[in-house]
C-alpha cells in the first residue's frame, strides 16, 4: 500500500510538471487552441456552416466562381416535397433537408397577389424574361452573402471548407487509434517476449517499412476500394509500424527494471505486468509521436483526395479541393487552391509545434526552473 500512494503521487506531480512546462510553450498553447477551434467545427458540423446542406452541396451554376464577399438577391420558394427534419443531433452529422428552394434573382417587385423577379442567370432589360410566383408559394427575397465566394458550381466554398476539416480530422483521429492499437500491441509483445516473437515482430516491420508508404496506402486503397472508412483503415494500416518500432525499444529497456523484477517474483501474469507496469511508462513517448502521426495522417488524406483515391464527391475533402481547382491557379481564381493549401499546411503545422511541446514537456531531463 505504501509504494502504491508513494507512485500515484509521484506520477501525479510529474503530469502536473508537465502542464506546466507544456502552457509556458507559446507554440503548443496556439497550436492546442487552433486544434481545438478546429476539433469544434468539424464537431458542429452543419450547425455552424453557412450551408447546412449534406455536404454543403447547394448548388447555383449561374453564380460558379465568384469572388469572395459576393452577396446576391434570394427569392425562397417553398418545396412541398421537403420533409426536413427537426433533430439537432442529425442535423449537426447529417445536414438539413431544404424546405425552401432559393432562387437567384436581380430585381423582384410585388403587384397583384404575385411576386415578379427577374433570374440572375437572364439578360437585364429582356422583358420575356420576367416570370411571377403566387405570394403564397414564395416568401420574401432575402440578400445572401458568400463570404469566401462560390466555386465552378455555385457551391458556398467556406461551407466546403469547415466541412472538409471534419474530414481531415476523423481520418487523422480513427487513423492514429488504429496505428496506437496495432503498434502498441506488437510493439509490446516483441519488446517483453524477445527470442523468436520479437524477431517476428522486427521482420514484420522491416517488410513494411521498406515499402514506401503512400504507394502501400494506395494499394491497400484498391484493395478495399475508394471511399470514406476505406482511407481509415488504408492510412491505418500503414502508420504502426513507427509506434511499433519506438514501443519495442521502450519496453525492451523498462522490462529490465527492478519493479518489473519483482512484479514478476510476486507472481502476477505477463498481461498484468505489461498493460499496469509497463506501458504506463511508455505512453508519453507514444502520445509525440501520435501528434505528429496525426499530421502525417492529414497529409496522406489530401494526398489520395488529390489522386482521386480518397473520399469520393460529394463529400468535400481539402484534397480533392484543391484537385478540382488547381487549374485556376493560373487564373484570377486561384485563391480556390490556395485556401484548402493553406489550411492543410496550418492543420499539419499545428500537430507538429504541438508534438514538440509535448516532447519538451514530457523530457524527465528538463528541470523545472
Amino acid at each position: 500500500m505504501f509504494f502504491k500512494k508513494q507512485t500515484v503521487t509521484r506520477s501525479g506531480s510529474l503530469s502536473s510538471v508537465a502542464w506546466r512546462r507544456f502552457k509556458k510553450s507559446k507554440t503548443g498553447s496556439a497550436s492546442l487552441v487552433f486544434i481545438c477551434f478546429t476539433a469544434l467545427v468539424a464537431l458542429l458540423g452543419y450547425l455552424v456552416t453557412p450551408d447546412p446542406t449534406p455536404y454543403a452541396n447547394d448548388q447555383y451554376l449561374e453564380l460558379g466562381l465568384k469572388k469572395p464577399g459576393f452577396s446576391v438577391l434570394m427569392l425562397p420558394v417553398r418545396d412541398q416535397s421537403a420533409r426536413p427534419g427537426h433533430n439537432i443531433i442529425k442535423t449537426m452529422l447529417l445536414g438539413r433537408v431544404k424546405s425552401l428552394q432559393n432562387i437567384p434573382i436581380r430585381a423582384w417587385s410585388l403587384r397583384g397577389g404575385y411576386i415578379w423577379f427577374i433570374e440572375y442567370g437572364s439578360l437585364p432589360g429582356d422583358p420575356s424574361m420576367v416570370k411571377t410566383l403566387p405570394t403564397g408559394s414564395a416568401g420574401k427575397p432575402y440578400i445572401k452573402r458568400f463570404w469566401l465566394g462560390t466555386d465552378r458550381f455555385g457551391r458556398d466554398y467556406l461551407s466546403q471548407l469547415m466541412i472538409g476539416t471534419r474530414v481531415s480530422l476523423s481520418v487523422g483521429l480513427i487513423s492514429v487509434l488504429i496505428s496506437l492499437v496495432i503498434g502498441i500491441f506488437m510493439g509490446a509483445l516483441g519488446g517483453y517476449y524477445r527470442g523468436w516473437v520479437d524477431n517476428l515482430v522486427v521482420w514484420v516491420i522491416n517488410v513494411i517499412w521498406s515499402v514506401p508508404t503512400l504507394l502501400l496506402v494506395i494499394a491497400i486503397t484498391f484493395a478495399l476500394g475508394k471511399g470514406f472508412w476505406q482511407v481509415f483503415i488504408a492510412v491505418g494500416l500503414t502508420m504502426w509500424v513507427e509506434v511499433a518500432r519506438v514501443v519495442r525499444g521502450q519496453v525492451l529497456g523498462i522490462r529490465e527494471k527492478e519493479y518489473v523484477e519483482a512484479a514478476r517474483a510476486l507472481g502476477y501474469s505477463d498481461f498484468r505486468i505489461i498493460f499496469h507496469h509497463i506501458l504506463p511508462n511508455v505512453m508519453a513517448v507514444v502520445i509525440v509521436i501520435s501528434a505528429a502521426n496525426f499530421a502525417s495522417a492529414i497529409l496522406m488524406e489530401a494526398g489520395l483526395s488529390f489522386l482521386g483515391l480518397g473520399v469520393q464527391p460529394p463529400v468535400p475533402s481539402w484534397g480533392s479541393m484543391i484537385k478540382e481547382n488547381y487549374g485556376y491557379i493560373v487564373l484570377d481564381y486561384a485563391y480556390l487552391a490556395v485556401l484548402p493549401g493553406i489550411a492543410i499546411m496550418l492543420m499539419v503545422l499545428a500537430f507538429m509545434l504541438m508534438g514538440n511541446a509535448l516532447r519538451d514537456a514530457l523530457d524527465v531531463r528538463m528541470t523545472e526552473v
